[in-house]
C-alpha cells in the first residue's frame, strides 16, 4: 500500500510540474511580440535619392541646382533625404552602372537628368520610382506611353522645344536661308525625334538640309567643318553631345560667318547665335515638386509628365556682332 501511495504521489507531482511549465509559455509570448513591433513613422530611416546626371554641363547643372533647392523648399532637407549624386560623364555604360548601383543600394527614388540618364534608370528597375528631367520626348524615348497617364514607374519633366519658333526667329534674324546644316548625335533619341520634326518642317517649306552626325563630343569639330561651304546656317537640337563641345562649334561657325541656331540657352551662352527655349531653373523646380509628391506617397501613375509652356528668346550679342547680325531687338 505504501508503494502504491508513493507512486500516486510521484505521478501527481510530475503532472503539477508539467502543468506549471505549460502555463508559463504564454506569459512570455506578449513580451516577444512587443519587441518586434513595426517602427513608427517618426522612427523610419532617412529617405535615399539617387541623382544621376548625364554629364556636367551648364544647362544640366542649372536643373540639378534648382531641383535640390526646391526639394528643400518642399520640406525634404538634409535631415529627411540623403542625396547620392553621380555624374555619367556622357558615357552610356557609366550611366547604366550608376543606375544599377542605385538599385542595389535600395534607394527610395532615382532622379535622372537628361534622356540617356533616364533610359539607364528605366532599364535598371521597374519598381523604384524614377523622376526624370530634361527629357525632350519621353514617349519616343520609351519612358512612358502617355504623358498624361504614366504607365510605368517613371514620370518627370520635358524640355520639348518649339522648333517652329526657332526657325521663325531664324527667318527674322537671318532671312534667306536656303540650306541648313543639322548637327546632332544620332544615338540620342531626344535629338533624333526633334531632327525628324525639323526635316519634315524644312521639306514642307522647300528648304534643303545637310546632316552631320556624331557619336561623341570629339567629333563635333570635324562635323562642323564638313558643313562649311555647304550650308547657310546650322541647327542643333538639345543634344548633350553637341552642347558639351559647343565652344568648338561656335568658333568654326563664327570664322565661316555662319549663324548657329540651337535649342538651349546654355548653347547660346557658349557661342550659338540664338534660340527660343525653356527656362532650366523652372524645369528643375517643377521636377522637384513632382518628386516631393511621389515621396509623400502619391503613385507615379497619378503624376502626369509636365511640358513647359513658357519660352524665352535668347541671343548672343558677341556672336551676332562677329557675324554681322542685328539682334538689338532682343538685347536688354
Amino acid at each position: 500500500m505504501k508503494k502504491i501511495f508513493a507512486a500516486i504521489l510521484a505521478l501527481s507531482l510530475l503532472l503539477t510540474a508539467c502543468s506549471g511549465a505549460s502555463s508559463s509559455a504564454p506569459s512570455s509570448q506578449p513580451e516577444a511580440a512587443s519587441s518586434q513591433e513595426a517602427p513608427s513613422a517618426s522612427s523610419k530611416e532617412t529617405l535615399k535619392i539617387g541623382l544621376v546626371q548625364m554629364m556636367e554641363h551648364p544647362s544640366l547643372d542649372e536643373i540639378r541646382e534648382a531641383f535640390l533647392a526646391e526639394l528643400k523648399a518642399q520640406g525634404y532637407d538634409d535631415s529627411k533625404v540623403v542625396i547620392d549624386y553621380q555624374n555619367g560623364q556622357g558615357d552610356m555604360g557609366t550611366l547604366n552602372t550608376i543606375a544599377q548601383k542605385f538599385v542595389g543600394d535600395g534607394v527610395d527614388m532615382i532622379v535622372a537628368i537628361a534622356t540617356p540618364a533616364a533610359q539607364a534608370a528605366a532599364a535598371a528597375t521597374d519598381s523604384t520610382p524614377i523622376i526624370f528631367s530634361a527629357v525632350t520626348d519621353p514617349v519616343d524615348a520609351g519612358l512612358v506611353s502617355d504623358l498624361g497617364a504614366p504607365d510605368r514607374n517613371l514620370t518627370g519633366t520635358s524640355d520639348a522645344i518649339p522648333v517652329d519658333r526657332i526657325f521663325a526667329l531664324a527667318d527674322e534674324l537671318t532671312p534667306g536661308i536656303k540650306t541648313y546644316g543639322l548637327l546632332y548625335n544620332n544615338g540620342e533619341s531626344n535629338s533624333v525625334s526633334v531632327i525628324r520634326d525639323v526635316k519634315d518642317a524644312l521639306s514642307a517649306a522647300g528648304i534643303a538640309f545637310e546632316e552631320a552626325t556624331v557619336i561623341n563630343s570629339s567629333e563635333v569639330t570635324t562635323a562642323a567643318q564638313s558643313l562649311v561651304g555647304k550650308v547657310d546656317a546650322i541647327f542643333s537640337p538639345i543634344d548633350n553631345t553637341v552642347a558639351y563641345a559647343m565652344p568648338n562649334l561656335a568658333q568654326i561657325a563664327i570664322e565661316a560667318k555662319l549663324p548657329v541656331y540651337v535649342a538651349a540657352d546654355s548653347m547660346v551662352n557658349d557661342g550659338g547665335l540664338a534660340t527660343v527655349g525653356v527656362n532650366y531653373t523652372q524645369l528643375g523646380k517643377q521636377t522637384a515638386q513632382m518628386a516631393a509628391e511621389v515621396l509623400s506617397g502619391k503613385p507615379v501613375s497619378e503624376v502626369p509628365v509636365q511640358v513647359l509652356s513658357e519660352y524665352a528668346t535668347v541671343v548672343n550679342p558677341d556672336t551676332a556682332a562677329a557675324i554681322g547680325v542685328d539682334v538689338s531687338k532682343y538685347v536688354k
